[in-house]
């Protein structure tokens, strides 16, 4: 089975834009086009449910339904329970309150894990939990290829390290890291773990309860769909740690870490996510297949597809000088986020496809820390182009030609 592209692009009114027509878009991992049925929940929402949600009249009713719809079909395709899953308003919010949490939790002494593979936003607020006394450790990347080697991982655990903190694949890298292994060594010697997965999901969603991570958070705005970011807090922990939520709120699970009130016509627009991926198993496959399982038979049919766009795209910067790929050369080891180290600063090379109708992006994009350790000046930055399943090997040729243009 392969992917049906025209019948994916058809669920992407970008596509059928006409003020976007002729550009390929390769700024997917700074934020993805939205999926139809995920607009035309939130055009709904807002003319027909835009009020106080989980009241007794219909229009009320209606909404809070749809929001717990989201949590609930989201849950079940994650392999994870509903009350296990809260959303925010970006995951970066999410990580700074659990990172709130965790300076309450922790003692004096105690030790955390980071990486300096790292966003910023699943570092700098972990990091800055040393103002509390806590022990930050780094597991640090390989100064030239990135990579982040879990044979380095048990010289920072020992009796005093409580956390670990890393990212399914950097945003910079984009290695695919083996995160299930990972939580297991983890697991094993006493440590929590949380997992950025912001630039993975994108490529398909996980199935978090395999993986074995206590957190795991990702942007749904990556993921198709509007502007909020998802966060799984496995029962144990999310019951442990200290409330960052009202205090009446304490007692529900999905509200504990959630300040403030969340954007109800944005959270009740993610089921349309969950619509998306239904929609594309029911073309694709026959049968009955439960929620986990038609997630993970639509992520294997996304990441053929990126694997086999990503193929050519390498083997032509491969022939290259004066080009410097970022993470690892083979297709099935990464994401489709290809960073790149060019003579020229990576935001005056974007500048320079725009006008060939590339739509890329350049600069440090959070990841300050990756770069620094690349040797690679931050001001200088990288050109990254980045791809998801909607993209077509016609997108690829034309970024192809612009570039050998280019360079």
């Amino acid at each position: 089975m392969t992917l049906d592209l025209e019948f994916v692009r058809a669920q992407f009114p970008a596509f059928a834009e006409r003020s976007l027509r002729g550009q390929a878009f390769f700024e997917n991992a700074g934020g993805s086009y939205a999926c139809a049925p995920v607009i035309e929940r939130l055009m709904r929402f807002y003319r027909e449910r835009k009020v106080q949600p989980y009241g007794a009249y219909d229009a009320s009713r209606v909404a809070g339904e749809e929001m717990d719809s989201a949590r609930i079909r989201l849950a079940a395709m994650l392999g994870v329970a509903p009350e296990e899953v809260s959303f925010g308003p970006s995951t970066t919010q999410n990580i700074y309150v659990l990172a709130q949490a965790f300076r309450e939790f922790l003692s004096e002494g105690d030790a955390i894990i980071v990486t300096n593979q790292d966003h910023e936003a699943n570092s700098g607020a972990w990091r800055r939990l040393a103002d509390a006394g806590i022990e930050v450790r780094e597991w640090q990347i390989d100064p030239q290829s990135g990579h982040l080697d879990p044979a380095d991982l048990p010289a920072l655990i020992d009796e005093r390290a409580r956390l670990l903190v890393f990212p399914h694949c950097s945003n910079i890298v984009a290695e695919i890291n083996d995160v299930k292994a990972i939580c297991a060594v983890a697991r094993e010697a006493g440590l929590f773990t949380c997992v950025d997965g912001v630039s993975f999901a994108p490529h398909g969603l996980p199935d978090v309860g395999a993986l074995g991570a206590d957190i795991y958070l990702f942007s749904t705005y990556k993921t198709y769909g509007p502007h909020q970011g998802i966060m799984v807090i496995r029962g144990e922990l999310g019951r442990a740690l200290p409330a960052q939520g009202h205090w009446f709120n304490a007692d529900v699970a999905y509200q504990r870490f959630t300040p403030a009130g969340p954007d109800h016509a944005q959270v009740a627009a993610c089921a349309g996510l969950a619509d998306y991926m239904d929609m594309l198993h029911a073309h694709h496959f026959e049968g009955h297949a439960g929620p986990l399982e038609r997630a993970g038979a639509v992520h294997a049919l996304m990441r053929e597809h990126e694997i086999a766009l990503t193929e050519p795209l390498l083997d032509f910067l491969k022939e290259r000088p004066g080009v410097r790929l970022i993470g690892p050369h083979e297709a099935a080891r990464r994401a489709p986020t290809i960073a790149l180290e060019l003579a020229e600063p990576g935001a005056k090379v974007a500048a320079a496809l725009a006008p060939h109708g590339i739509m890329a992006g350049g600069g440090d994009f959070y990841g300050v820390r990756p770069l620094e350790a690349l040797g690679i000046d931050r001001k200088k930055g990288v050109l990254r182009l980045s791809f998801v399943h909607y993209t077509s090997r016609e997108d690829i040729d034309h970024l192809i030609r612009a570039l050998d243009h280019l360079l």
